[in-house]
């Protein structure tokens, strides 16, 4: 069994233990055995990457472009390669993960440019003879944290940023899911960034997440995960003075109104709430339908959802993979006794299914008759589970819409303008769908969300350079 090492300092350390990556559609084929490092790797790689920071801080942004453009084409040439890694380590399709890689790809050559396109401003100063500065300089050394979600999205949208804007790195990806992180880093080692620069350290993320976290040569922590870990992160790292940036939750609402296309509306709301497992953050797990096109909606969800092929994530033809892993299924099976017991209806799916291959295969789940109050429309379950809440009129859609600890995405079907105007407006979300899935977005914007979802500067984008930068102000005397 091949074994898979840290990459501190530019080379490959071998970890205090080994741990198996398995494959969620057929447990018996494992990636490979991935380290498990402790703190003292994350303090060889802080060391790392501290030496290593004055030079990549200062040095030529062509350079630190020249090595972002050449990562973004390597992964781009090999998509089918790593996407397909992907689909057999976290479950979502082939398809999803050839899609994954190329966005990261495409990440790497967007922030490629922006390295290029750092701006600063030139100001008079209120008193005479004196000219002002505005520049913006690398934070420092930046700890990444990613979930098992988005094994090679994530990391990318975190690492190409925080390398273009002149930080150096330490990633820790989910323990659950290496192998994409793995090959990235991989990747990026044979780039021509400086050793040092960039630094993996796998592992549990209570050893080395923890780590991170509270030492003193980290100055910044980006973290996506859940909401529970964040909310402690945050704290920590105010406490410690370190800049932070948390992606979170998300209970997102879908609504659909009567004056909806049924079939447009039906199709966006199973691609949001059911693809890649439902294991989205901005997946729509609150199906939100006005009185008039309820019933219509049930049933013709309930056609649609017939229609979705469960599968191993490899097979052509699969439209859902299993779930991610053992504790992720049985927790999507507890909620939907939970949501059972709170009086909402099972209308389709729901049920553990037995295929070819042993592995964590469920049918997607969908509730009727639900109640907003209910557990299962205010906790986020993470999984291809959806529950439809009737309302009466759109005033009543966009208030239970907003009635949540959550804010990251929304989206409305519609053919009014009047409607979707006043939605996107009035949504408390960071992101608004006009009849699209609320699941998606373009790598040059920027993403994030309100209230409990998300904490701190936006995510990709120009919008980026907000977290990974900090502001000087120079004062010059003529």
């Amino acid at each position: 069994m091949t074994e898979f090492n840290n990459l501190i300092n530019g080379e490959w350390l071998a970890g205090k233990s080994y741990s198996p990556n398995v494959n969620p559609s057929n447990l018996a084929d494992v990636l490979g055995q991935y380290a498990q490092g402790d703190a003292a790797h994350v303090d060889a790689a802080v060391a790392a990457a501290t030496a290593a920071f004055p030079a990549w801080a200062t040095g030529s942004i062509q350079a630190r472009s020249d090595a972002l453009d050449k990562i973004g084409t390597e992964i781009l040439a090999r998509k089918e390669e790593l996407g397909t890694l992907l689909a057999r380590e976290e479950g979502k399709t082939k398809a999803e993960g050839i899609g994954e890689a190329t966005r990261a790809g495409q990440i790497f050559k967007f922030f490629a440019g922006e390295c290029l396109r750092l701006s600063g401003e030139l100001l008079p100063s209120v008193r005479p003879n004196i000219g002002v500065e505005i520049t913006r300089e690398p934070v420092g050394v930046v700890g990444l944290i990613t979930p098992w979600n988005f094994p090679i999205a994530i990391p990318a949208w975190k690492i190409a940023p925080a390398l273009a804007f002149g930080n150096c790195v330490v990633l820790k990806p989910a323990d659950l899911v290496p192998g994409s992180a793995w090959a990235l880093s991989e990747i990026i080692s044979r780039s021509g960034i400086p050793a040092g620069v960039f630094n993996l350290v796998m592992g549990r993320g209570s050893v080395i997440g923890e780590a991170l976290v509270n030492h003193p040569g980290i100055h910044a922590i980006s973290f996506t995960g859940s909401v529970g870990v964040g909310r402690n992160i945050a704290i920590q790292c105010v406490t410690n003075h370190k800049k932070v940036q948390l992606e979170m939750g998300g209970k997102n609402p879908q609504v659909v109104l009567d004056d909806a296309d049924l079939a447009q509306a039906v199709e966006l709301s199973v691609q949001s709430a059911f693809y890649s497992t439902g294991q989205r953050c901005t997946a729509s797990s609150r199906l939100i339908v006005t009185e008039g096109i309820y019933p219509k909606f049930i049933e013709a969800m309930k056609v649609r959802m017939a229609k979705i092929k469960v599968g191993d994530a490899l097979a052509q033809g699969t439209d859902v993979g299993p779930v991610s892993s053992k504790s992720q299924l049985n927790q999507d099976m507890e909620y939907i006794a939970i949501g059972k017991g709170e009086g909402a209806t099972l209308a389709a799916g729901g049920e553990l299914l037995k295929l070819e291959t042993d592995g964590y295969y469920m049918s997607p789940a969908l509730f009727s008759e639900s109640a907003a109050a209910m557990r299962i429309n205010k906790e986020e379950i993470f999984g291809p589970v959806a529950s439809v809440i009737r309302v009466k009129n759109y005033e009543e859609a966009l208030a239970t819409a907003n009635d949540t600890e959550f804010g990251l995405s929304a989206g409305i079907a519609t053919t009014s303008l009047k409607y979707a105007t006043h939605f996107k407006r009035h949504s408390q979300a960071g992101m608004v769908m006009v009849n699209l899935p609320t699941a998606g977005v373009d790598y040059h914007v920027p993403f994030g969300g309100r209230k409990g979802s998300s904490y701190g500067p936006r995510e990709q984008g120009k919008y980026a350079q907000e977290f990974f930068t900090t502001v000087k102000t120079a004062y010059t005397l003529a």
